[in-house]
């Protein structure tokens, strides 16, 4: 290499790194307003099947090939999950959450990104996970937002109820 290469290779590095420099911290980036906080409704769950299981009669049993000659049949469709998403008594968010897999059989994912004003609001979730379709499942509670905070309301399985954490 020569040195008029690298004389003329330095100040290009230079603007580069300056251009990098500058972007790595500028503009200011916020993800939300300042005056607002945000509400994540984010879980997976697993509906009811769709269908109770059908007891096999001997006849119907008969005309199955013997490794297939299980008592019970059980159709494997899960019904969609429902979920309503209230503050303040007003609604913000209603997710109809179809079940997932080639057969509709494994749990329905439920993700929503909501901003809301900050402050102290009074939230409930409900959940229908049944093929009638009623909400079974409900929590409430009242929560202090600050500005930039972040709620996240899950459905834990084990439990079957709602978790309100920030």
């Amino acid at each position: 290499m020569n040195a008029r290469s690298l004389l003329l290779q330095v100040p290009a590095y230079a603007a580069f790194a300056v251009f990098i420099g500058y972007f790595s911290t500028s503009p200011a980036y916020h993800p939300i307003a300042p005056d607002r906080a945000l509400v994540k409704l984010s879980f997976s769950h697993a509906g009811e099947r769709r269908q109770a299981c059908h007891e096999r009669t001997e006849a119907e049993l008969a005309k199955l090939a013997p490794n297939m000659r299980a008592k019970l049949d059980c159709p494997r469709e899960r019904s969609p999950v429902v979920v309503d998403l209230e503050m303040d008594g007003r609604a913000i968010g209603h997710v109809v959450a179809q079940p997932t897999g080639l057969r509709g059989d494994l749990p329905s994912t439920v993700y929503r990104r909501i901003e809301i004003p900050a402050g102290r609001h009074a939230f409930r979730a409900r959940l229908a996970d049944g093929p009638a379709g009623e909400f079974r499942h409900e929590a409430r509670a009242t929560i202090d937002l600050a500005p930039g905070g972040v709620l996240v309301v899950d459905f834990v399985n084990a439990r079957a109820g709602f978790e309100f954490r920030q």
